[in-house]
């Protein structure tokens, strides 16, 4: 693969396309989700050299600016490069990310690899194309990150997308699992990171109008609107509509998770119960020359009454 494309630093056409007071708290709210995430999850180190996946898409533009600016500031010293698949897709606008990468002084590197025509010819029309896609995206890409010294693999995803991906796993896969904000591969030779997992699409989409980002269409899974997530999505939205904050809570909950009010007996040891009971007996009656008597009350104090003991 060729050497990453380092282009001369230049004015930027690519600076905000406002400075009013409302796009700088919009900005200064952006990078303080972002920081917040990558702060939580160690996502960044001193001496890490990230590769931003840029698909042309509103959400990946975003997680590259943010990060460019989280960068000029940021306690430990990092790298940027921005790496872009081109999939070979009909149409597909070639010269839109040099032109934008170049003024924006930003390393980069396209990785040309015609995945477009193995996904069309090995799934069937009206079939759901996104996991072959995603598969032939991630091998090439993590390829190009092994090859190039590269230590964290960012991606765009957000809160929306994560919530999304839960109840996909939920409601069609039967299993209890979303995105997480950090991630080791597979093959554990790759940290993938997401630091825009706190933030809210409808401010990635305020935020991208404001920058006019030079958006390209997927014309592979941005096609199909028959996707499962296209269903669920618009669940959430109504949602939303109906219950403001509702997606939000949802997200919380994935960092409040209390297993032992599941089901899943690998998360939890459901059959250890009898032993911790029969040890905290014999602790109090140890405690209590008497005997000590267990009684159960049937709402423990600081439940929700919706709650069973």
């Amino acid at each position: 693969m060729s050497a990453v494309i380092v282009p001369p630093a230049a004015p930027s056409r690519a600076r905000p396309a406002g400075s009013s007071s409302t796009f700088k708290r919009l900005q200064a709210r952006l990078r303080s989700l972002a920081g917040k995430a990558i702060e939580d999850f160690r996502m960044i180190e001193d001496g890490d050299r990230v590769m931003v996946c840029l698909s042309g898409g509103k959400d990946s533009y975003t997680l590259l600016d943010i990060l460019l600016s989280l960068q000029r500031s940021a306690p430990v010293r990092f790298d940027l490069v921005a790496v872009n698949l081109d999939q070979k897709q009909p149409g597909f606008p070639q010269h839109v990310l040099p032109e934008y990468l170049t003024a924006l002084g930003v390393p980069f590197h396209v990785i040309e690899q015609d995945t477009y025509r193995v996904v069309k010819r090995v799934i069937p029309e009206g079939r759901t194309m996104c996991g072959l896609c995603s598969r032939l995206r991630r091998g090439a890409l993590y390829r190009y990150a092994s090859e190039n010294g590269i230590t964290k693999v960012a991606l765009g995803h957000h809160r929306d997308d994560i919530v999304e991906t839960m109840f996909l796993n939920m409601f069609f896969g039967g299993r209890m699992k979303a995105m997480p904000p950090k991630l080791l591969s597979e093959d554990g030779r790759h940290i993938v990171i997401r630091p825009m997992a706190y933030v809210p699409e409808r401010e990635i989409e305020r935020y991208a109008r404001a920058r006019a980002f030079p958006i390209i269409p997927c014309t592979l899974c941005g096609s199909q609107e028959q996707l499962q997530r296209v269903t669920v999505k618009k669940m959430l939205a109504d949602w939303e509509r109906e219950f403001p904050g509702r997606t939000e809570a949802i997200f919380s909950s994935l960092s409040n998770v209390t297993t032992s009010h599941l089901a899943d007996p690998k998360a939890f040891d459901f059959a250890g119960l009898e032993a911790r009971r029969v040890a905290v007996v014999a602790a109090l009656q140890l405690a209590s020359p008497e005997g000590a008597a267990v009684t159960a009350t049937p709402i423990a104090e600081g439940r929700e009454p919706w709650e069973e003991v």
